[in-house]
């Protein structure tokens, strides 16, 4: 369990952060935008939380994929090849992105049939959820440019982007199973 109890470390002072390896890195290097990128999506999911009633299902699943995304980071913030998760190295597994898949199939399955792409918006909730998708959608972004530079773990790239999916399927969940999407007219403003 982490305990932390001081804030500020000073150690940062210089540009640098450090790693789970103990290595250091510029803040601005292609890992930490990916870590950072991450932090963003989950904090763009908690504010999606807070839309919806604590009991509810889908409120329930996207704190347990908030959890997931600080695996993820920790992910990230653990260089190397070997993606094998171990008592001290917390690694995406595959487990993870099937519950993803499964949560997908359960959405969708009830929902109206796209005859369109979709706008974000519609309820306060789904507009919520579609700034999460994007920030996602941004995260995966990053994860795969440092995955053309170094190694990244397969399952967490696969994990980001099934998230984006997921979070697609629920917007639409939120709008009343896709009743209040609200449908991109091409050209309507021509």
């Amino acid at each position: 369990m982490v305990k932390l109890n001081k804030i500020y470390t000073r150690t940062g002072d210089d540009g640098t952060t450090g790693l789970v390896d103990g290595s250091r890195l510029p803040k601005h290097a292609r890992r930490m935008e990916a870590i950072g990128s991450v932090d963003e999506a989950n904090s763009a999911i908690g504010l999606a939380v807070c839309a919806l009633a604590a009991e509810d299902a889908h409120a329930a699943s996207l704190t347990r994929i908030q959890n997931d995304l600080f695996d993820l980071g920790a992910d990230l913030a653990t260089p190397g090849e070997d993606f094998t998760p171990g008592e001290m190295t917390l690694r995406m597994v595959d487990a993870q992105v099937d519950w993803l898949e499964g949560a997908i199939d359960a959405v969708n399955a009830d929902l109206q049939p796209l005859t369109s792409f979709i706008l974000p918006g519609g309820s306060e909730a789904a507009a919520r959820v579609h700034i999460a998708r994007a920030r996602c959608r941004s995260a995966e972004r990053c994860a795969t440019a440092l995955a053309g530079e170094e190694p990244v773990n397969p399952a967490a790239l696969a994990y980001l982007n099934r998230l984006s999916d997921y979070l697609f399927v629920l917007a639409r969940a939120l709008n009343e199973n896709g009743a209040r999407d609200v449908l991109w007219v091409p050209g309507q403003n021509r």
